[in-house]
């Protein structure tokens, strides 16, 4: 009987009020005049919210050159598979009405190319971007080997396709004198992408580093020769190899390419006047019916000239006041028919 008296007690959860469930309760009691309140200032704020990201996307210059036409000798010869080792360039003028102050950069952009195909994205090998392991293409098909065995690095459709057009920028201060447009290639990746998910395996020597490995079938040269001015900008760290790794969710998207360096004639920015793209074109686009063009713009608090953050803030404060206006309306009516029940 003590043995059982005591195995009881054993199981007793102690005398606190926690254990008890004996702490002080609050019930929330929501009036209609509090939901309503709250309704009206998550509206204000979303509204208010919307103009002004409306206003700041709207106070961003940005200019747009697609020249997929424009350079429609080259984009021929770019049909034909054969003629990849033949150089084809074409420059394209054009004017700057307003002055671009401050920071400027510049995107490519293209129209009607699927980075979001499932088998698309998976085709790399994340162990071997990340100098772990450079001959681990295992997930890289179809560009995993060459012909030979010979693993590609880096593999797969990812960085096999690769946008390898070279942009050059020029300001023309008269019919004679061509300023080039001083542009950084550093500083364009994010930075976890740029220090974590993408290592060299070794520093020192990257030639020997990837020695035993090929370069990717569409590419001219391996991937420790990718930038010839800048040795530390090499290999798997390089920024524009990063950035186009990235891979964009829609068909339609545009990648940093290039950020303005504010010196010389350009410490404000770009000022206004004549302008020209002298374009090398390597990147096919009309094999897939796609279009491709060069952005310059300027960048706020807020980001670019994208208006979706703006309207979407603003849609939803529009609803939500809706919403708020329909539930007082219901409110006072049967709040109003309440008061007119007769007394039995």
């Amino acid at each position: 009987m003590d043995s059982t008296s005591q195995i009881y007690q054993s199981r007793q959860p102690d005398n606190t009020a926690l254990k008890q469930q004996q702490l002080p309760a609050y019930q929330l009691q929501l009036s209609a005049t509090k939901v309503l309140s709250g309704f009206f200032v998550t509206g204000a704020f979303c509204l208010g919210m919307g103009i002004i990201l409306i206003l700041s996307a709207k106070s961003t210059k940005e200019i747009e050159i697609n020249y997929t036409n424009i350079c429609a000798n080259c984009a021929k010869l770019r049909e034909n598979a054969i003629n990849f080792d033949k150089e084809c360039t074409c420059s394209i003028p054009f004017y700057l009405p307003e002055a671009m102050q401050g920071n400027v950069y510049m995107y490519y952009k293209l129209y009607g190319f699927y980075q979001n195909l499932y088998r698309y994205v998976l085709s790399r090998s994340n162990s071997q971007l990340m100098g772990r392991d450079i001959k681990d293409v295992g997930n890289c098909a179809p560009f995993s080997e060459s012909q030979n065995g010979t693993p590609i690095a880096p593999c797969g459709a990812i960085a096999n396709s690769i946008f390898n057009d070279t942009i050059v920028l020029s300001y023309n201060l008269n019919s004679s004198i061509h300023i080039k447009v001083p542009m950084l290639s550093s500083g364009i990746s994010w930075w976890t992408d740029k220090h974590i998910k993408f290592q060299n395996p070794n520093l020192n020597n990257l030639p020997s580093t990837f020695a035993g490995t090929t370069k990717p079938p569409y590419w001219p040269k391996p991937v420790y020769e990718l930038d010839e001015k800048d040795a530390g900008n090499n290999g798997f760290t390089n920024d524009d190899f990063i950035v186009w790794m990235r891979t964009a969710a829609f068909p339609t998207f545009k990648k940093l390419y290039r950020r303005l360096s504010r010196t010389q004639y350009f410490t404000e920015g770009l000022p206004a006047g004549n302008y020209s793209f002298n374009i090398t074109y390597n990147f096919p686009v009309t094999r897939f019916r796609g279009e491709k063009s060069v952005v310059l713009c300027t960048l706020t608090w807020s980001g670019g000239s994208s208006l979706f953050l703006g309207l979407t803030y603003t849609v939803t404060g529009a609803v939500t006041w809706l919403a708020s206006f329909s539930m007082m309306a219901i409110h006072l009516m049967l709040k109003g028919k309440k008061s007119v029940v007769p007394q039995q």
